[in-house]
């Protein structure tokens, strides 16, 4: 039985039947429209100021850190996760070895292809814990992963990089918003917020743990990353926050306020029940196509020929095509419905 908390955010989201997308991007939720309408309206009249959006922004900092386990003092906020890897990038040691996945999502891999005195080693993500050696500094990977939706085995990668004394990097793009997520098990984890955190594109999160985090040097620092912003804005002087907010990057205002009541929306959500439903629906699609159950709210088969994605977009279902697979993704306002149209269309 759907819980009420569960009921009013499907609810907010209107009837987007066929949209099987999230995984490329998400919808608003009515709250986030309606406050980025009336925030517009109060740009064209001239009623806003710079000063104002600080407290929303910081009201979403903290929903994000409820939602994956991090206090507010861990984490950094920016606009693109490619950005916040590059931090990482920059402070892995010369000739340290950096391990990744075949495939993986490219923004936080290119970063690391950056360093020519680095070694980035890639391998199949079943065999990422076991590749993990003495060698690796660490260990970057996706908790879901874009192309497929397949979710990584965290415990026995965790549990050998602390064996073999490295670092993990994860990012929770395709993870938070629609499974349970602990960022704290990692030393540094990044999410951009427009896929199942429903938010306007514009808005990421960097988590550190305190360690990591004394590793890392605030390249991209500017006035936001002020201990006091408004009296950061001009040099020489320099006095930088002293949380993981030294890493912020100026915000993009307007995608704050739909950010704000999306992953507030999302915070007060049971995640295990967002992922039992997500997932449930699913299997429920592989059931109907007789192919496995694959357990996860990605649902991806081969389709190097666009061919299945060709009927789906023809019979007006939206979903998307990665790596010659065809990708399903449900969310909180697919229902069974959605199942049966993929099966017509199809068939």
């Amino acid at each position: 039985m759907t819980s009420p908390a569960l009921q009013a955010a499907i609810d907010s989201f209107g009837d987007p039947r066929g949209y099987l997308a999230v995984a490329s991007v998400g919808i608003p939720p009515r709250q986030s429209v309606d406050a980025l309408t009336a925030d517009l309206t109060a740009w064209a009249r001239a009623d806003r100021d710079p000063q104002g959006y600080d407290a929303g922004i910081e009201r979403t900092r903290a929903s994000y850190g409820s939602l994956v386990g991090m206090p507010v003092e861990r984490i950094a906020q920016g606009s693109q996760t490619s950005v916040m890897a590059s931090l990482l990038a920059a402070a892995v040691p010369a000739g340290a070895e950096v391990l990744s996945v075949d495939g993986d999502f490219s923004s936080i891999v290119f970063p690391f292809l950056q360093r020519a005195d680095i070694v980035l080693r890639t391998v199949p993500l079943a065999a990422l814990a076991d590749s993990i050696t003495e060698k690796t500094w660490l260990v970057a990977f996706s908790l879901v992963q874009s192309s497929s939706g397949v979710v990584a085995d965290v415990p026995a990668i965790v549990a050998t990089a602390k064996l073999h004394g490295a670092f993990t990097f994860c990012d929770l793009t395709q993870a938070a918003g629609v499974l349970p997520v602990d960022a704290s098990l990692f030393d540094a984890t990044v999410c951009h917020t427009y896929k199942w955190l429903c938010a306007p594109r514009g808005v990421a999160f960097l988590t550190l743990s305190e360690e990591f985090d004394a590793l890392l040097t605030p390249l991209q620092a500017g006035w936001y990353a002020g201990d006091d912003v408004w009296q950061s804005c001009y040099g020489p002087s320099m006095d930088l926050a002293k949380t993981a907010r030294r890493f912020d990057v100026s915000p993009a205002w307007q995608a704050w306020i739909g950010a704000e009541q999306s992953i507030g929306l999302f915070a007060g959500l049971d995640m295990a029940e967002v992922w039992e439903r997500t997932s449930g629906l699913g299997d429920a699609l592989c059931d109907a196509l007789g192919i496995p159950q694959q357990h996860q709210a990605i649902v991806s088969w081969p389709d190097a020929s666009g061919g299945d994605l060709g009927r789906l977009i023809a019979a007006g279902i939206r979903a998307s095509g990665r790596a010659g697979r065809l990708r399903a993704s449900f969310h909180l306002w697919n229902n069974e419905s959605d199942v049966e149209s993929v099966v017509r269309a199809l068939r």
